[in-house]
Formats: C-alpha cells, sequence, structure tokens
C-alpha cells in the first residue's frame, strides 16, 4: 500500500494510516518532502523532525508486527534537512540503505508543494509562513494544522497565541505527542521548568521511541535540580541513540553532580571517542579529572580542549590555569590566567576572576600542601578590587 503524499506528513494526525492485518509493506516516496524546512533549530516544527515522524512510523509497525516501511528520498535534500537518517543515528540505526545511482527525480523537492502548509514551510519568511498557517487554518481547523500554527506564533515570538492553539491542539488530540512536545517548548521560553518537564514528560509518554522528548526533559529536569530524574531521562535517550554525543555527554554532567565521577570519565572519554574533533568533551573530561584531583591529566584534556576550541573558552583556560597551579606550574599558571581574562569585558572579566578565586580557594581548601599559589591568589583579588 502507499503511504500518505510524504510533503503531508508534517500535518498529519494520525500520520500513520490503518494497516489491513497480515503483511503488508508500505511504500513512501520522496520522503525528503516531508522534512524540508526553512525554520531554525531553535524553532523547528517537531512534525518536521525525521527522528519524530519516523519514531511514529515505528512505534506503528511495531504495534502492527508483520508492516514494513520501505521509503525512497533524495541523498542532497536529506543531508541537508535530516542528516540523522545517513549518519543512522536513533530510530535510524537499524535501517537497510540502499544508495541508488542516477538523478532520480529532480523535480520532487524543486516543484512547489501541492500542499499550503509545506509550501509555508519551506519560505525563509517567518511572517509569510504564519500567514500560510492562517490560510490553511481558515479552510479547516485540525490538530496537526493547529500545532503547525503554533510553531509559525513561537517563530515571530507570539507566544500567547502559540499556547492558546497547542492548548487547542491538546485537547483536540490528548493522545498525540507532537503538541505536548510543543507546549513544552512556549514554556521553557516563559521560564517555567516545572510546567515544562511536565510536557515533555507527557510527550515521551505517548511516544517513548522519540529521543528529543527525553532530552528536553532531562535538560528540563537538570535546571530544575532533579539529576537522578535527569539522569533516567538521559539514559532513555541514550538507550535510543547510543551513538549520540551530546546524550553521552549529558549523562556524564549529572554522573558529576551526583558525584557519581567515574562513571562521569568514562561518558566523557566515550564522547571524545565519538566526537575527537569537538572542544566540549574535552572540558568536561577535564572538570571531571580536576575534581577527582587529577591534576596533570585534568590539565591534558583542558589543553587538548583548547586546541580544538575555535574561540578558545575564557572559563576553561582558568581551569588550565589551575590544573597548572596544582601541578607546580606556578608561574604558567599566572601567565595563562592573565591571557585567558585579558580581552574580556569589564563585566564578565569580573564575572570570570570571581569564579576563579572561588575555585582556586577550593583548590587551596582541597590541597593545604599547595604552594606557589600566593601570586595568582594576590593577582586576583587586586583585579577584583580594580573592577569592583
Amino acid at each position: 500500500m502507499d503511504a500518505p503524499p510524504a510533503e503531508r506528513w508534517p500535518f498529519l494526525y494520525p500520520l500513520v494510516p490503518a494497516l489491513p492485518p497480515g503483511p503488508v509493506i508500505v511504500l513512501a516516496e520522496h520522503v525528503h518532502g516531508a522534512v524540508t524546512s526553512h525554520q531554525t533549530n531553535n524553532t523547528r516544527l517537531v512534525t518536521t523532525q525525521a527522528g519524530y515522524l519516523f519514531a511514529e512510523w515505528d512505534a506503528a509497525l511495531a504495534s502492527h508486527g508483520a508492516a514494513r516501511l520501505v521509503a525512497t528520498a533524495r541523498r542532497d535534500v536529506v543531508a541537508r534537512h535530516a542528516d540523522e537518517i545517513l549518519r543512522r543515528r536513533g530510530v535510524f540505526r537499524n535501517a537497510e540503505m540502499v544508495e541508488v545511482e542516477g538523478p532520480g527525480d529532480l523535480t520532487a523537492h524543486e516543484a512547489t508543494p501541492s500542499d499550503v502548509l509545506a509550501a509555508a514551510f519551506r519560505t525563509p519568511d517567518p511572517a509569510e509562513r504564519l500567514r500560510g498557517c492562517v490560510d490553511a487554518l481558515a479552510h479547516v481547523r485540525t490538530a496537526a494544522r493547529v500545532v503547525a500554527a503554533a510553531s509559525a506564533c513561537q517563530e515571530v515570538n507570539d507566544l500567547d497565541a502559540a499556547a492558546r492553539d497547542l492548548d487547542e491542539a491538546i485537547a483536540l488530540a490528548p493522545d498525540w505527542a507532537a503538541p505536548r512536545f510543543e507546549r513544552g517548548k512556549v514554556w521553557l521560553r516563559r521560564d517555567d521548568m516545572d510546567a515544562a518537564a511536565a510536557s515533555f514528560r507527557a510527550a515521551a509518554d505517548r511516544l517513548p521511541g522519540f529521543g528529543g522528548a527525553w532530552g528536553n526533559l532531562g535538560a528540563t529536569l537538570g535546571e530544575l535540580d532533579r539529576p537522578a530524574e535527569a539522569l533516567a531521562a538521559f539514559e532513555r535517550l541514550l538507550a535510543l541513540d547510543p551513538e549520540s554525543p551530546q546524550a553521552v555527554n549529558n549523562v556524564g554532567v549529572v554522573t558529576r553532580e551526583l558525584g557519581r565521577l567515574s562513571e562521569s570519565e568514562a561518558a566523557f572519554r566515550r564522547v571524545v571517542a565519538l566526537e575527537p574533533d569537538l572542544a566540549f568533551g574535552y572540558y568536561n573530561l577535564g572538570h571531571t579529572l580536576f575534581l577527582q584531583g587529577r591534576y596533570q591529566a585534568a590539565a591534558g584534556a583542558y589543553a587538548q580542549g583548547q586546541t580544538r576550541d575555535p574561540q578558545p573558552n575564557p572559563v576553561q583556560a582558568t581551569r588550565l590555569a589551575l590544573c597548572r597551579l596544582a601541578t607546580g606550574d606556578a608561574d604558567g599558571a599566572l601567565a595563562e590566567l592573565r591571557r585567558a581574562t585579558s580581552a574580556l569585558s569589564r563585566d564578565y572579566r569580573r564575572q570570570v576572576m570571581a569564579d576563579t578565586s572561588a575555585v582556586l580557594w577550593a583548590l587551596v581548601t582541597h590541597k593545604p600542601d599547595l604552594t606557589g599559589w600566593q601570586p595568582a591568589h594576590d593577582w586576583l583579588r587586586g583585579e577584583l578590587s580594580r573592577l569592583a
């Protein structure tokens, strides 16, 4: 049987049609049309995201038990809008993929979509996108169309309208994960972390195979200082996407907050193995090693991060300086502190120096036999007094 036209997938609820009993193959052509969107990643409508859409398909196929989805897509468009497919991440890690040579149907992406909402989400202009969503709602008001309009409202910072639309969509489709997820995004922008966590939890409960819901839930619970619950959410995400450096990094951060430093170290070593050219894994590894009192190893990790950071982070540079101090290089530590803070704005410099001073005092308390720390302390105190 044929799947619905892919360009309409983001605006359908339910997405998956009723499947007949017995073995069935569903053919979905040009699925790149489902994930082509010109929204930014921060505001992108969840139902235009490949991970969400195929989590819906995966859940339906698993529930059926004898159904299989066969899909075609243009590689170049997928690479721009849904590269997790090509990287075989998350729901795609067990997919069978076959490359087909030849130009294929070159008009499938370039042509203007027949669906008004699909066309709206391919425009680079958020105001024009919102107008398209409003026009679509004038014809028929469905839960999926209301969710799309709410996303466009978020883009233009009309959070009141977005909230109203999403509450309507939740009432229309209480078992659907998408409006719950989008509602959580609005709560985040209103800085209501408790409500955001409840919304992301509701989305994850309704579609457990969607990693984005678990990731956002974990991050929100972390902001609420509920690390054990955050870790449980991140572990659910990691089970769905074990090759995700961000998921592994999140586990490392939370286990560190829980004082489980050996687990945290193992997680960050996994991060740098997965993404050896990214700085954040090395910085986080350095911090965990620092807390373990392994200052030489921490200095090496911080230095590795600095060499990979396109704009070396001054906070991480001050941590490297303190590692050098802890390993006996007092002159190098002071030189690194001066270099790291010299070009900062006045307020940011004061903040970085105050934080560094606090960490230095903690280091001296933990390592009372430390020598050579007084010049760094005196310099920080003098600079802070001058900046007061």
